[in-house]
């Protein structure tokens, strides 16, 4: 755990609900900013250097906003540590990330019925203040039992699959009632692994 009295500020450079909800259930404080890059612009073969890469873009185009902002990173008295992240989905070896229709969603959570499907989630910390940036990745596999059509239609009507990685939210309350077991840890297919984070906001320190 990073002791409580280090005298830090956190920004999320995320607008997921999960990734906000998984750090303040770690009891940290944090603002939050959007990076608004084009991350179809960005392309690697290995799911592993896919969500490094856009973390990296994610810090690298909030920090330009911050600078933008005439915002001196270095001169403030307290570290601020910045948080960017990324999640993909590995399906029968291929890489899957927010579907674009109802028509990719609905193909994307019939594939997982019955199934199984790998997770891998980047996590990256800059302290802007010294420019230090610490990164690393985690992967987890989830199995399903078979999910009936009328939850897909639901889920999918209800919009919420076109925001995550792979059009699937493993606490949803539709879907959770088929996961028959996760390999790995949750937060990692939330999209953010605590551990991973932790271990990452010591050394960016």
């Amino acid at each position: 755990m990073v002791p409580e009295n280090l005298p830090f500020k956190i920004i999320l450079g995320s607008s997921s609900k999960s990734r906000k909800e998984i750090l303040a259930e770690m009891g940290y404080e944090f603002t939050i900013m959007t990076a608004d890059i084009d991350e179809k612009g960005i392309r690697r073969e290995k799911p592993e250097d896919l969500v490094m890469a856009l973390a990296e873009a994610k810090a690298d185009a909030i920090i330009q906003k911050l600078l933008a902002g005439e915002k001196s990173l270095k001169e403030d008295s307290l570290a601020t540590l910045l948080i960017t992240a990324d999640t993909v989905v590995v399906y029968q070896g291929t890489i899957r990330e927010k579907p674009t229709s109802k028509e990719q969603a609905r193909e994307y959570i019939k594939g997982y019925s019955g199934g199984n499907a790998a997770v891998v989630g980047s996590v990256l910390i800059t302290n802007l203040k010294t420019g230090k940036r610490c990164g690393g990745w985690e992967s987890a596999e989830v199995y399903f039992l078979e999910i009936p059509d009328e939850v897909i239609d639901a889920v999918i009507d209800e919009g919420v699959t076109f925001n995550v990685a792979g059009g699937l939210m493993l606490e949803h309350p539709l879907t959770l009632p088929f996961v028959d077991a996760v390999v790995g840890s949750t937060d990692t297919v939330m999209g953010l692994s605590k551990a991973l984070t932790e271990q990452l906001l010591l050394e960016a320190l």
